[in-house]
């Protein structure tokens, strides 16, 4: 039987010119918006349970019949348009959620789409910013999810929910880390090095398509795929991609919203390193070696647009009758640097803090690596040894996503498909935190700048799949 009832909500973050910019460890700050970044709140009942959450009182965590809510009625997931959201900050939204509106904080999943273009919201992040804008953007984004979840619960409505998978096109995403032909593992190498070898992995192009018609509203509609949102490299603020995605599609379908959650696309960009045809059409080539520009953003999100159209009038209609969600946490060794390996890193870290990039002896993508991994090193000088990681699971009927507090190599996101006994599985990066690279074992004896870069040890990757299909199998009973 089918008791699903779906809420949404789109929210403005827009923040104030002049907010430094995350994405780089090139400092940035934002001189104009140049597309609108929005909070998307999807909430999510089923059962029989009577929800009436515009008599919610949240002076006294009651309605005004007397009645208090029950923390299982109702799940809020919110994708908001950023490069990141640490622990400490998902932690903080969802507890103002919970205090206003009484659901608990637990039942909210809280991602980041990965914008490149998206403000900072934390100092660590800021390059040595002034904090001024950050703090007063900080607390204004709080009110913003507060008053994106609210309106998701006022908006709930009876829904049928359907699912298909559908394949993105070519020319949209590539496997970033390459073998060279000297041995070495480059990660975004420069556009038709010769000494280029082959990329290292291989792109997972399904597609996960979920849609809820509801009685009365728009149909919500989510799209569920790994791949950097880093198409602009401006100083600017902006949803990149996934932004060009939603809007297209919305104007494509009147009576829609789209919401995106990305996958794992720790290893994924979208810059092929052997242009040919029109690949580079309205494009060109970034400090970082990679093809960035505003039609190249517009390009991925109208490409990943037609594959939802494709797909969106033949999804497979499935009943709900349970909606719930499961945290759980594994823990994890940190990759603390030797002592031999300090002296040169506090050296990169001076240099790079002081404006002097061009005294570290690398370039391009190189000097990023190099400088990654030289902050890496300092902020783990002392540990700790162990990391808690929070692993989110939430469950639509038959339908699951996992979120992941970090960026995930494609791999992870294939072998978590692999659990048994659901229909279809949607993991998502950048979900209830933001702790870095989470490269499979093979790319620690590799190299390159995920696992240069990465706070956690070789191994991190297996034990995030093996978690997550433990957890998979908990929700399953809920």
């Amino acid at each position: 039987m089918n008791t699903l009832k779906v809420g949404f909500s789109r929210v403005n973050i827009d923040p104030p010119i002049g907010i430094a910019v995350a994405g780089y460890y090139v400092p940035r700050n934002a001189s104009k918006i140049l597309d609108s970044i929005y909070a998307n709140a999807v909430a999510l009942t089923a059962g029989n349970q009577s929800i009436d959450t515009q008599v919610y009182n949240p002076d006294t965590g009651r309605y005004m019949d007397g009645r208090q809510p029950d923390p299982s009625d109702v799940v809020v997931m919110i994708s908001v348009d950023k490069c990141g959201l640490y622990e400490e900050e998902c932690r903080k939204f969802a507890e103002a959620i919970e205090k206003r509106t009484g659901i608990k904080a637990e039942n909210i999943f809280i991602h980041a789409t990965h914008t490149h273009t998206g403000p900072v919201t934390k100092f660590l992040d800021a390059n040595g910013e002034d904090t001024t804008l950050i703090d007063f953007y900080s607390n204004l984004l709080t009110e913003a999810l507060v008053r994106a979840a609210q309106q998701a619960l006022l908006d709930l409505k009876p829904a049928k929910m359907g699912f298909c998978v559908g394949y993105a096109p070519e020319r949209v995403a590539y496997i970033r880390r390459y073998k060279m032909k000297d041995g070495s593992t480059m990660t975004c190498p420069p556009i038709e090095d010769p000494n280029l070898d082959h990329a290292i992995g291989t792109l997972d192009q399904r597609v996960n398509v979920i849609r809820f018609d509801r009685e009365g509203g728009d149909t919500v509609v989510l799209m569920n795929y790994g791949l950097h949102a880093d198409c602009l490299n401006l100083d600017v603020i902006s949803p990149d991609w996934p932004g060009w995605m939603s809007r297209t599609f919305e104007t494509a379908v009147p009576g829609t919203k789209c919401v995106f959650f990305n996958g794992a696309e720790g290893d994924v960009g979208s810059t092929h390193v052997f242009p040919e045809a029109g690949d580079m059409n309205d494009t060109k080539i970034s400090f970082d070696n990679e093809m960035k520009s505003e039609g190249m953003a517009r390009f991925v999100g109208r490409a990943l647009c037609g594959t939802i159209l494709q797909v969106y009038d033949k999804v497979e209609y499935v009943d709900v009758d349970d909606v719930a969600m499961l945290v759980t946490t594994a823990k994890i060794p940190a990759n603390v640097p030797s002592k031999e390996e300090l002296p040169l890193a506090h050296k990169y870290k001076e240099l790079h803090e002081a404006g002097r990039d061009c005294d570290i002896p690398y370039q391009a993508m190189e000097l990023t690596t190099v400088v990654a991994e030289a902050m890496r090193m300092c902020r783990l000088e002392h540990g700790p040894e162990f990391y808690e990681m929070n692993l989110s699971g939430l469950k639509i009927g038959p339908i699951a996503f996992l979120g992941i507090p970090g960026e995930p190599f494609t791999d992870i996101g294939v072998q978590i498909k692999k659990a048994e006994g659901w229909k279809l599985i949607c993991p998502t990066c950048l979900t209830g935190g933001s702790a870095g690279y989470f490269p499979m074992k093979d790319a620690y004896d590799e190299g390159g700048y995920e696992a240069r870069s990465s706070r956690f040890k070789s191994g991190v990757a297996e034990k995030i799949i093996e978690n997550a299909v433990a957890t998979l199998d908990k929700l399953k009973q809920l």
